[in-house]
């Protein structure tokens, strides 16, 4: 982990290097997040599952630095439930191209676990590179 740029409160976030144990070091981070906040474990193993997917995909097409950032959101007066934002940033500026894997494909299935599995999701481009973005519901 390059470093840990914030864990308080309703967000965290981290930076990681462009290196194969990042995949790793960001699920154990996500994980010890999301169980600090005491989320439920359903909802703990999806967003593990999904940030491993876009780490990995950064970790394949881009050189530098991943961050990687939670934002837990409480319910809404305008009646939208209590949420889950999770974000992977790197460099490269291109977005992701979802692909349709084939039943004896290796790869190809990150963003269409996200596309499935997330409330809403997306991509954007910053100053420096893009993030891929996916929001979950929280129970409660």
């Amino acid at each position: 982990m390059i470093g840990v740029i914030d864990t308080e409160g309703d967000c965290a976030e981290w930076t990681f290097p462009a290196e194969p144990g990042s995949v790793r070091r960001a699920r154990h981070a996500v994980r010890d997040a999301l169980d600090c906040w005491g989320l439920d474990t359903a909802v703990g193993d999806m967003t593990v599952l999904l940030v491993s997917e876009l780490v990995t995909n950064s970790l394949r097409y881009a050189s530098g630095p991943i961050g990687v950032r939670l934002e837990r959101s409480r319910p809404s007066t305008s009646g939208e439930g209590s949420g889950l934002l999770v974000e992977v940033s790197d460099p490269l500026p291109d977005p992701p191209t979802e692909r349709s894997a084939g039943p004896d494909d290796e790869g190809g299935r990150g963003l269409q676990l996200v596309a499935c599995s997330a409330r809403r999701w997306g991509t954007r481009r910053g100053k420096s590179g893009k993030t891929v973005w996916f929001e979950l519901a929280l129970p409660g």
